[in-house]
């Protein structure tokens, strides 16, 4: 796919070893306590794995790395999957519909339909717009 900028070359950088340490903290501190809504006991495997991600995070957060980055590959996987078949359900899903019934109904909301006995397709605005003088500095 041709762009007119090269995406190729731009790295996304991730989150930082303790900030993923501390946020998988809380996803296991949330799955161990989802029990005592029920009034069951905490999940100590959840609670555990919750210690010890907030423990490295604290003490030594380099050691997250090989995770962290494992998190970022397997999060540029999910985009290059979900993100063209987001935008391909929104596209066949909201704007083809949306066009077929223009198409029905002959709705031309930007004008495009062909007029041959036109002498121009120019479109006169009134009131006209600024003045050109206020085009020459516009900053």
């Amino acid at each position: 796919m041709s762009a007119h900028e090269e995406f190729s070359r731009e790295k996304e950088g991730g989150s930082s070893n303790r900030t993923f340490g501390f946020v998988f903290a809380v996803v296991f501190a949330i799955i161990a306590a989802w029990p005592l809504m029920d009034g069951e006991g905490i999940r100590l495997w959840a609670a555990t794995i919750c210690g010890a991600f907030t423990l490295v995070a604290v003490v030594i957060p380099r050691l997250l790395a090989p995770l962290n980055r494992l998190w970022m590959a397997f999060g540029d996987v999910l985009h290059r999957i979900t993100n063209p078949l987001v935008l391909g359900i929104m596209f066949f899903g909201v704007i083809t519909p949306m066009a077929l019934v223009m198409r029905v109904l002959r709705k031309d909301l930007l004008n495009l339909k062909r007029r041959p006995n036109a002498e121009s397709y120019w479109v006169e605005k009134t009131p006209p717009g600024p003045p050109p003088e206020t085009m020459k500095h516009q900053f």
